[in-house]
């Protein structure tokens, strides 16, 4: 094991095939997920520029193999993916990651495993986060959970001696976790039916807060942490609702935990802090598929549900070829029921700074024994600042919409604008005509972009090398690179792909248009997916 400070971090970011944006991703081989853009850049970006405001230099991203061509091609020539400073990202295909591989079965993956170095911060493609990264990677570090190799919460050694073997090392307290999760409900970009999670969290006590010091001495928490209890979808939690007749909560949570609290309109951000130990934990613990459910979510649960956490290997030494005589098999689909009550627990086994395993383990086991580490949320209430993951087209429409009404770096200078922000509203003026009316103040113009005279543009981003021909009238849309919209054609609430063309008099309403596909003209639809593939909306 490599040694690592709490301050070594790389990034992997997963950039998968997108399903659920499958009107544009249809051909990962040509145009994987990570490079549709938003708002005119690559969603791919957003990621990156997140990991590198962090402070976060060593960036790997993991893609399938027939999407690394693309993507390669992508990263030398796009102009917002190489306007980064080196060192470059890294990129790679392991030969047997398939489109359907779930994060957990990822990271297992032996290419995955050798990228990983130290502590890792692990992402999704499509995370758009104005929260400075920073912040939340050192309220990692300033957590007492964040303890390791002999370091305080401030990673400044102690000054008693290192141990000397790997076992003593693993006898000390093993690091812990963080996930970060959102608001999705009552915001500007909200949009109906959005996918949310079933979180319980509790708060952390006085001595556990995370504290940054200055020059004068410590400084007031600054972090909202919370100890995660239990993390899983809101569909999962209806299911188990419908089969057992109501929501069933084990007595041990309410035992344990007495200060509770139940969010049902956050979501998981796909955003995890990770020590380097959760590599040898994914790589043992070959029953994890996922690490949203399977990992974080029987995690969280550990900390409190008596023997889980020996079932999912947090307490076991991965550098011993045995394992415990009183571990069995974890199956990540019983984590999650609340069938029967626990035995009764014993206080006394209770720690008010640390969560300790409640296994009871013999004096001969006792050189296996490792300290339960905490996963904690970071939770982040509120609109600003900005944190969206762009998943599906409501949201990638809602998201594209409300970054084109960010004041540019030209209107507002570079410290006071958002880092979401363009350098320009309206990238080529010269191609606007007059008389027209382009608000600019809630749109978005590329490059190379022609309106002509007449035309109407509200609330919109109009990709580059776009053609708007006159009286078109587009309101609330997303255009892709090289629209073309002919004369006196409607869009209202669409989403159109590259390269497509709208034809003269079409009246289009919440629609979906494919890549390089040609609406004929006088067409009218509302809510409707025009495919390329199949020749036909459905």
């Amino acid at each position: 094991m490599p040694h690592a400070g709490p301050m070594d971090f790389q990034a992997l970011i997963l950039c998968g095939p997108g399903g659920s944006l499958n009107t544009f991703t249809s051909r990962p081989e040509e145009y994987p997920k990570c490079l549709i853009q938003v708002a005119n850049r690559p969603m791919l970006f957003y990621a990156i520029d997140f990991c590198r405001r962090s402070g976060v230099t060593d960036i790997t991203l993991i893609t399938p193999p027939l999407s690394v061509p693309p993507l390669r091609a992508a990263l030398d020539q796009n102009p917002y993916l190489t306007s980064f400073y080196s060192p470059s990202v890294s990129l790679i295909a392991p030969k047997d990651l398939e489109m359907t591989m779930g994060t957990a079965e990822l990271l297992r993956l032996p290419e995955v495993q050798r990228c990983i170095t130290t502590n890792f911060l692990l992402l999704p493609c499509d995370l758009i986060c104005e929260i400075p990264g920073e912040s939340i990677l050192e309220a990692w570090i300033s957590s007492p959970y964040a303890l390791n190799d002999g370091s305080d919460s401030r990673g400044t050694q102690h000054a008693s001696p290192p141990t000397n073997s790997y076992f003593d090392r693993q006898r000390e307290a093993r690091p812990g976790g963080l996930a970060v999760y959102y608001q999705t409900d009552h915001r500007e970009e909200s949009i109906q039916a959005e996918g949310t999670d079933f979180i319980a969290i509790a708060p952390l006590q006085q001595n556990e807060e995370p504290v940054v010091h200055g020059p004068d001495g410590p400084l007031i928490p600054r972090f909202s942490l919370s100890k995660l209890l239990m993390s899983m979808p809101m569909d999962t939690i209806k299911e188990k609702m419908k089969e057992d007749q109501g929501l069933l909560l084990r007595h041990s949570l309410v035992q344990n935990c007495p200060r509770i609290r139940i969010l049902t309109t956050f979501r998981d951000a796909h955003v995890y802090v990770f020590p380097y130990w959760v590599k040898d934990l994914v790589h043992h613990q070959s029953k994890l598929k996922s690490v949203r459910e399977d990992l974080v979510g029987a995690w969280a649960k550990s900390t409190w549900q008596k023997g889980l956490g020996a079932k999912l290997g947090l307490t076991k030494n991965f550098n011993e070829d045995t394992t415990f005589t009183q571990e069995t098999e974890f199956t990540p689909e019983s984590s999650y029921t609340g069938a029967f009550v626990d035995k009764v627990i014993d206080i006394k086994d209770m720690s008010t700074t640390r969560t300790r395993s409640s296994c009871e383990l013999q004096p001969e086991q006792l050189h296996q024994s490792i300290e339960l580490p905490q996963i904690l949320a970071y939770v982040h209430r509120g609109s600003t600042p900005f944190i969206r993951r762009v998943d599906n087209i409501g949201v990638l429409l809602s998201t594209s919409l409300f970054l084109a009404k960010l004041p540019s770096i030209e209107e507002v200078g570079r410290k006071a604008a958002s880092p979401l922000a363009h350098a320009h509203k309206v990238a080529y003026p010269e191609g606007v005509a007059s008389p027209s009316n382009v608000t600019k103040k809630d749109c978005l113009l590329g490059e190379n972009v022609i309106v002509a005279s007449g035309a109407v543009i509200k609330e919109s981003v109009i990709g580059a090398n776009c053609q708007i021909a006159s009286a078109a009238r587009i309101i609330r849309c997303v255009l892709m690179e090289g629209v073309v919209v002919e004369a006196r054609a409607q869009l209202t609430r669409c989403v159109i792909g590259r390269r497509a063309q709208i034809g003269r008099g079409s009246v289009l309403k919440g629609c979906e248009v494919q890549d390089a596909n040609v609406i004929p003209e006088e067409t009218n639809a509302r809510d409707e997916k025009f495919m390329v593939s199949e020749n036909l909306f459905v």
